[in-house]
């Protein structure tokens, strides 16, 4: 090609780009677009405004998604409000096109959203981005046409009958009403078809319900329960696990009016529900309600900002109680439905501590105590087999999660990146939990030993020395490594599950031990004790009553504050003093503590250009372990009363950071579970 032809296309090609474009002739009625644009960085964190051509007028309408140009670039968003005018004097640019006309953003999402951002120092964009499931055309273009369904009847109370005020509960859910509770659950009873007639009492008052689980499991089993309470077609189920098409189909039934009820995990604690009259959560102690992703809120808050938003019932249940729970009692927004002491002694199975009942251990044959389990454990599941089958909560999956030296007990490190070793099966060499590099050949960077010992045991070596301690037995296993089982036959068995993963058993355990209890106790977080009991009470829960002979052995010293609450079957007082020990030392829900991660300097610099509520103590930093790289932590810790102030404060600063083009991230977070 000769050179004067490529001149004269550059030529071309710029006055193209040159050229003004054509004018845009906007809508005739309020041609202002006022758009939710996601947009990542904090200072960016506002509505922008658009114009309306006329063309879009009738698709553009609030809550739909829309294709915007931001500088320069093509970017989502979503339209919040239509007006006549905008505040800004220059030139509005046109909105590029209407994704769909779908209006999937209603007014009480946004608001929602917009709180949600201000309480956890997020974005909005981020929210949204929790908020509304990404879209599937093809779900979207069909037309659903459901059945009618004539009206509910009100709930049979009778799951309610153990609790003091429970039928009244119902009454006042389908009278309109917004009561508030925070329910104990007691064990070998019907949970799931509780929180069913919870619900159904709210649909057959004219109004719509949001349950909350923190696992699949859950999810299937409250699922279940109602379906057979409510009947086909009056809920839906949402999981992640559905696939794009099928969570989207069930997103807009909800968003549509189609469906007034939902269960699901934490992405479902925004569905899109009209009239709320119910907001029900379960086991929120289970550190899988928080959300992962930022601004990383949290299940239970996002449902009790919603109860109060639409004036709505809430529920918080399980069979332990939080702090967090209890002081909604303390404040006297919700209410106690505890079932009275007679009633426990009715449900619960027996349960006693490792240095009880000590003087019977010499009736064991010779050998049966071998390896980590205690001789009571193994005299208990030999008498609770001839009945049925006996559960064994394992606190850890693998083999051997954490080895130390045998000759002077440090823990056994890596050598590349100084990670905890483990051993991941039987004739396997240890390797780092971190890094995953093999650890042969190894020696102590203490004593220069070359051995091995077992600082923790794992659910696989737990059933090995099981299978030993009772041969002809049948072992199961229920972890995720394996497999999670979901139920068991009522046969005499072994069910070996890390907690969690605990199937039911027909007719319910004739036993449980719960094997290596400190270690759960140990674990350096603040909520150690407070997953303990959450942990045990989940596993005894399902051992049959004491008077149909359940027992339930914690191997840990009875005298320790967590065991006490699962000797007496207290849970709700062990959270009265949970609440009290953590007001005493200033940490939440008494306090706020916000946690900020990153490099130091960034961390410096965003604590610099904040401005801190008066009283505000700063602690750390601390190295710690972020996606593999290490990194500091710091927290920033005020009274409750100023919790607000902080975030806004953080937030702030991180936003003028971030227009400064700082360029290391800083990721915070509110008040995290797991804080250490």
């Amino acid at each position: 090609m000769e050179q004067g032809t490529v001149h004269e296309q550059l030529a071309l090609v710029r006055a193209r780009v040159s050229a003004p474009p054509k004018p845009v002739l906007p809508a005739a009625d309020r041609p202002v677009a006022r758009i939710a644009v996601d947009l990542e960085p904090p200072h960016l964190d506002r509505y922008f405004d658009y114009a309306v051509p006329a063309k879009l007028a009738d698709a553009a309408q609030p809550g739909v998604r829309v294709r915007v140009k931001f500088a320069g670039r093509l970017v989502d968003g979503f339209l919040i409000e239509r007006r006549e005018s905008s505040d800004f004097t220059g030139s509005l640019v046109p909105i590029a096109r209407v994704v769909s006309p779908e209006p999937v953003l209603s007014p009480e999402l946004v608001a929602l959203s917009c709180q949600v951002a201000e309480a956890y120092g997020g974005t909005l964009a981020d929210v949204l981005r929790l908020v509304i499931p990404p879209r599937h055309a093809a779900a979207e273009a069909e037309t659903a046409h459901p059945r009618p369904l004539g009206p509910l009847p009100l709930p049979d109370p009778a799951p309610w009958a153990a609790y003091p005020g429970g039928a009244e509960y119902l009454d006042a859910l389908a009278q309109g009403q917004a009561p508030r509770a925070v329910w104990t659950v007691l064990p070998n009873s019907d949970a799931y078809g509780a929180l069913a007639a919870a619900v159904q009492a709210t649909l057959a008052g004219g109004r719509g319900a949001v349950v909350i689980a923190a696992t699949g499991r859950d999810v299937a089993r409250i699922d279940l329960a109602l379906a057979k309470t409510l009947g086909a077609g009056r809920h839906v189920a949402l999981t992640a696990d559905l696939g794009q098409a099928e969570r989207y189909r069930r997103w807009l039934a909800l968003s549509r009016g189609q469906v007034r009820a939902v269960v699901g995990t934490a992405a479902a604690q925004f569905a899109p529900i009209e009239n709320l009259g119910l907001v029900a959560i379960w086991d929120d102690a289970d550190s899988g309600h928080a959300v992962r992703l930022a601004p990383y809120p949290h299940a239970r808050e996002v449902l009790l900002m919603r109860a109060h938003q639409a004036k709505a019932g809430a529920l918080i249940g399980g069979y332990t109680a939080t702090a967090e729970a209890a002081h909604l009692v303390q404040r006297h927004w919700a209410r106690p439905l505890v079932a009275p002491r007679t009633a426990v002694r009715d449900h619960a199975p027996r349960v006693f501590a490792l240095n009880e009942e000590r003087g019977r251990d010499r009736e064991l044959h010779p050998g049966a105590s071998a390896g980590h389990l205690p001789p009571q454990a193994i005299r208990l599941a030999r008498e609770a087999l001839t009945q049925g089958p006996v559960l064994v909560q394992v606190p850890r999956s693998g083999y051997r999660p954490r080895l130390a030296c045998a000759q002077c007990r440090e823990t056994a490190r890596c050598g590349h990146c100084n990670g905890p070793l483990s051993q991941p099966g039987p004739r396997q060499d240890p390797k780092c939990g971190w890094c995953g590099r093999p650890a042969a050949p190894w020696s102590c960077r203490n004593c220069g030993g070359v051995r091995f010992r077992s600082r923790a045991t794992g659910v696989h070596r737990s059933a090995e020395e099981l299978g030993r301690a009772f041969p002809g037995v049948l072992v199961r296993e229920s972890n995720a490594a394996r497999g999670v089982i979901d139920a068991v036959p009522g046969e005499p068995a072994l069910v070996l599950a890390t907690p969690g993963a605990e199937p039911l058993a027909d007719g319910g355990y004739a036993a449980a031990l719960l094997l290596d209890a400190p270690e759960i106790l140990n674990l350096p977080t603040l909520r150690a004790a407070e997953q303990a009991v959450r942990r045990w009470l989940g596993a005894a829960a399902l051992v049959r009553p004491a008077a149909r002979g359940g027992a339930v052995l914690l191997c840990a010293d009875g005298a320790l504050p967590a065991a006490q609450a699962l000797l007496r079957w207290d849970p709700a007082g062990f959270a009265r003093r949970e609440l009290a020990d953590r007001t005493e030392l200033g940490y939440p829900p008494s306090a706020r503590i916000a946690e900020l991660t990153g490099a130091y300097p960034a961390l410096r610099e965003i604590l610099d250009l904040a401005e801190l509520p008066d009283g505000a103590q700063l602690l750390g930093p601390v190295p710690v372990q972020r996606a593999g790289e290490q990194t500091e932590r710091m927290l920033v810790r005020c009274d409750r009363a100023d919790g607000a102030r902080l975030t806004k404060a953080l937030k702030t600063a991180l936003g003028v950071r971030t227009a400064k083009h700082g360029n290391d991230p800083v990721w915070i977070r509110i008040d995290p579970v797991d804080l250490a």
